[in-house]
């Protein structure tokens, strides 16, 4: 007797699943690393402008900058290193945009989905706890890359006889480890990890969301005009947020390596304490005008690429 046929839906679940699953991280993936690519001058910058004059008692953190300002850093950074300044760390940056962003936009819809926040326009609350979760599991796994990033783009121009910080980053993980052991490669991972959380936690919710709420008001059709819109609202609030644990993050991942004895960023709270007192509220703003101009050109580009992307491999829109 032959036995009854199997229902398509239950005879191959698995391969289709993970066959979604494998495109969705692989557009993730390509989608940041294309942004970083593009953005990674701007946070060179970004970098440089959140450490200069660091704890120097000075409130007025507008007085005795190298890097006065946005436009005038890149000039600075240009006379002092040319173009090799503003590329610094271009290699960490992009292998942490193929992990960390392959890991926050990929999992966000796989948390979103067992929040039960699969349909537009359902509670906000459920897609920011989404893009938290994908955003601080990522974060962990691209710490090593974000902290020799940071290292070697908080380098300026070198004095007669100084040698660079970290010449690749084979040899700065290697140089890492030996002065700090394994842990030292997750030296930053607490501020980093509330920083992701608060990056993904408000970017990609933010971009869901408005673009949800504006097909839902019939204001624009599904398309790119719409995700430039999405992408540059997102990319405010991103900004906003997160600039100050950005602050702290950079500082602690810069400081490790570079000091003896008793490290000046111990923990984010002890952090948050020097910084206030010394430089004032506004010392962690400081790099706000290139982590906005950054933010958002990433988001856009980070959206766009992965728009496109999906579209071509057959998934829905985000």
């Amino acid at each position: 007797m032959a036995s009854p046929p199997v229902p398509a839906s239950l005879s191959t679940p698995c391969p289709s699943i993970s066959k979604k699953n494998m495109t969705r991280f692989g557009c993730s993936s390509i989608s940041c690393i294309s942004a970083g690519l593009v953005t990674n001058p701007i946070d060179v910058v970004k970098v440089r402008l959140q450490l200069d004059n660091e704890l120097s008692g000075k409130k007025n953190i507008f007085e005795g900058r190298y890097y006065k300002g946005f436009v005038k850093g890149i000039k600075v950074i240009w006379y002092d290193e040319g173009f090799r300044g503003l590329s610094k760390g271009v290699g960490p940056s992009l292998l942490r945009e193929g992990t960390y962003g392959m890991l926050r936009l990929g999992l966000y819809e796989y948390f979103k989905d067992i929040l039960g926040a699969t349909e537009a326009c359902l509670p906000l609350q459920k897609k920011i706890l989404a893009g938290a979760l994908a955003g601080s599991i990522g974060s962990v796994f691209a710490n090593p890359m974000d902290l020799v990033k940071i290292q070697m783009q908080g380098q300026g121009k070198l004095k007669p006889g100084e040698q660079p910080r970290h010449c690749n980053i084979f040899e700065a993980f290697r140089s890492i480890c030996k002065q700090n052991g394994i842990r030292g490669l997750w030296r930053g991972a607490v501020p980093n990890v509330f920083r992701a959380a608060m990056v993904s936690g408000v970017q990609i919710p933010a971009y869901d969301h408005t673009k949800n709420k504006i097909k839902e008001h019939h204001w624009m059709e599904e398309g790119v005009f719409l995700h430039v819109v999405s992408s540059v609202i997102a990319g405010l609030f991103v900004s906003i947020a997160t600039s100050p644990i950005d602050v702290i993050k950079t500082r602690t991942m810069n400081e490790w390596t570079q000091t003896k004895g008793k490290c000046s960023y111990s923990s984010v709270f002890s952090s948050l304490i020097k910084i206030q007192r010394s430089e004032g509220v506004l010392g962690f703003y400081k790099g706000f005008i290139p982590n906005w101009v950054r933010t958002g050109p990433h988001t856009f580009i980070t959206f766009l690429v992965f728009e496109q992307l999906r579209r071509i491999s057959g998934l829905d829109p985000v």
